[in-house]
């Protein structure tokens, strides 16, 4: 089947796409996750986070049979390349150099976002490639200099790939619950024939090979690294501090007023403007608060910081997304963001928090190296040539990194080799 099988349809606004046929794609992905959902994309759209004044212009392509919607993507027109985590300004630089315009480019992704997972979404294969090459069409029609995937699962890659595009690696940093290899929490229920007690709260239950507790999960550590977080974790604590949690429509109002304070506090102090605004988080208030998490730290009764987790319960992952703080108290930031999530999600039996883009420093807390993959056309075929050379060079400095990594993980080597898996070059763990 190829893209004659299909009418293409471009739209300037995710309101236009039928939310229900949009997420009903989504739910057929191997790698879904909330961020790819209709209400969090068009929360982005309607609160102006993402939108045309921003310097992102919606272009939803999607393929059509009839009145059946077979594939579909976000994707933006950008005059930048701010908050997309994948960082190409030196492409643009030298675009520049040689009097060419880099932009507006095409960039399919979540605005803000650096989390792995589906961003074609499609009803098989076939219609996945056709995604692809409308998606190049539209960028030759629109004379764009280039096309960007970014933070692809492993089924977009292999569409991407087979359709001419080149591959970049990048690496973030996951913490994984336990000696539970690649699996979700549901595929490992299965094989137990859903014979494990449920969890209360957690309609996944605690999977089997994970943490029974956080003082389990510091066993598996190095004695270096056990010793480094017992004694942040101490800090915080002999600092008065204390910590209360929310999970969805349980997230008070005021909590989350009082969050959008402190994350914004947070990027003003850093000298720049925060990407989300207040009307976003009151629409995720309003149409996903099943994946929201807050924690709010407290001293001497009163809120200090905060830190909102996203959380897709059926697949039983957690995603380290936004903090911030009205004080100081030393390592109250590793206590916020990766002890307390850490510890919920072992409580709950969640496999995998996800630690965001970048940070080395996340390896001593036990968030491990992975390969993220985005894919990348540019019309200009020297430009093109130049960057398949680049990438060739990076993509080998980038596996050298991951086993430079790998030789110093926190994990203790015996358990660390009950975590190994075979390499499937998938982006994911």
């Amino acid at each position: 089947m190829t893209r004659s099988n299909y009418v293409t349809r471009v739209f300037s606004s995710p309101m236009a796409v039928p939310a229900e046929s949009w997420n009903a794609l989504l739910e057929h992905e191997t790698d879904p996750s909330p961020f790819m959902k209709h209400e969090y994309l068009a929360a982005l759209h309607l609160s102006g986070c993402a939108g045309p004044d921003a310097g992102w212009q919606a272009q939803f392509v999607t393929l059509w049979q009839d009145d059946r919607l077979c594939a579909a993507c976000a994707m933006y027109l950008k005059n930048h390349s701010y908050g997309e985590y994948v960082f190409d300004w030196a492409w643009a630089n030298a675009y520049n150099q040689h009097g060419l315009d880099y932009y507006p480019k095409a960039l399919v992704a979540v605005p803000f976002t650096p989390v792995p997972g589906a961003r074609l979404l499609a009803v098989d294969a076939h219609a996945r490639s056709a995604l692809v090459q409308a998606l190049v069409d539209h960028a030759r029609q629109e004379d764009l200099s280039s096309l960007h995937l970014l933070f692809v699962q492993a089924e977009d890659a292999s569409a991407c790939k087979a359709n001419g595009l080149m591959l970049r690696h990048t690496v973030q940093f996951h913490w994984q619950n336990g000696e539970t290899g690649t699996e979700s929490p549901i595929e490992q229920l299965a094989e137990q024939d859903n014979k494990a007690t449920p969890h209360a709260g957690h309609a996944l239950g605690s999977a089997p090979g994970c943490y029974a507790s956080f003082e389990h999960f510091l066993a598996s550590l190095q004695q270096e690294k056990r010793k480094k977080i017992r004694q942040e974790r101490k800090k915080v604590a002999e600092a008065g501090v204390t910590f209360r949690w929310s999970l969805g429509r349980d997230i008070d109002p005021a909590d989350w007023l009082f969050f959008y304070r402190c994350y914004e506090r947070t990027y003003l102090e850093h000298g720049n403007a925060p990407y989300l605004n207040r009307d976003f988080f009151h629409r995720m208030a309003q149409t996903m608060p099943e994946n929201w998490l807050l924690f709010v730290a407290e001293q001497a009764g009163q809120p200090i910081a905060c830190s909102l987790i996203a959380i897709d319960p059926g697949k039983g992952v957690a995603y380290g997304r936004y903090w911030g703080a009205l004080g100081r108290v030393d390592c109250l930031h590793f206590e916020a963001c990766y002890y307390q999530p850490i510890a919920w999600c072992i409580e709950h039996g969640y496999i995998r928090f996800e630690g965001g883009a970048q940070g080395e420093h996340k390896m001593a807390r036990a968030l491990l190296p992975i390969k993220t993959t985005s894919a990348h056309w540019l019309a200009h075929p020297s430009f093109a040539d130049a960057v398949e050379r680049f990438l060739e060079r990076e993509g080998q400095g980038i596996e050298q990194y991951v086993r430079h990594l790998e030789a110093r993980s926190p994990i203790k080597r015996a358990s660390l080799a009950l975590k190994q898996t075979p390499d499937t070059g998938s982006q994911n763990v």
